[in-house]
């Protein structure tokens, strides 16, 4: 058997899409149904995710489970401490899209800018586009730094990531979409 990390399987989707296994992902998805079921501020979430966790670390002899397994023992922890009313909104969510501004910056190059903002607009357009309801912006320092051929973060580095940002929510806020998106820049 392959040792993952944390000995948790992998997550596949049912479009083939893998990936690992996230607390916060699963947080994310049962406050949603808890919220669709009515409790807007629901405190259960971490704890749930945590019983599932240790599920799928001590009992799943898989190294990969599908979703519709994982929303089935989802919503078995679910019914047992009495919130079947949440069971039956609960749905994982789709995998979230993540780019990485290192990944980018090295594809652009040290120092070119220009380059960067089309493979960021063309990376962004992709995302906004698939099923994801989260989209992370990954290695923003790492990234900016890069970007700046700097070894320091610097006062010109902030400036660069402040144009980022501006430039992101441009973008989202520019799409036509119809569905809300949430932006996390790390």
């Amino acid at each position: 058997m392959i040792g993952f990390r944390d000995q948790l399987p992998l997550i596949r989707f049912g479009d083939g899409q893998i990936m690992p296994f996230e607390r916060t992902w699963l947080v994310s998805s049962l406050a949603k149904a808890a919220s669709d079921a009515g409790y807007k501020k629901w405190w259960l979430a971490p704890h749930v995710t945590e019983s599932v966790t240790n599920y799928l670390e001590r009992d799943f002899d898989e190294t990969i489970v599908t979703i519709p397994r994982l929303e089935k023992a989802v919503q078995s922890v679910l019914q047992v401490i009495g919130y079947a009313d949440i069971a039956g909104h609960f749905q994982a969510a789709p995998p979230p899209a993540r780019i990485s501004l290192v990944e980018l910056a090295h594809d652009a190059g040290h120092g070119y800018e220009l380059l960067f903002f089309d493979l960021l607009k063309s990376r962004l357009q992709e995302a906004i586009s698939a099923k994801s309801e989260t989209l992370e912006i990954c290695d923003a320092h790492r990234g900016v730094k890069i970007l700046r051929s700097a070894k320091n973060w610097r006062r010109d580095c902030s400036g660069l990531l402040d144009e980022i940002v501006t430039f992101v929510r441009g973008e989202i806020d520019g799409q036509k979409q119809h569905k809300e998106l949430q932006v996390q820049v790390s």
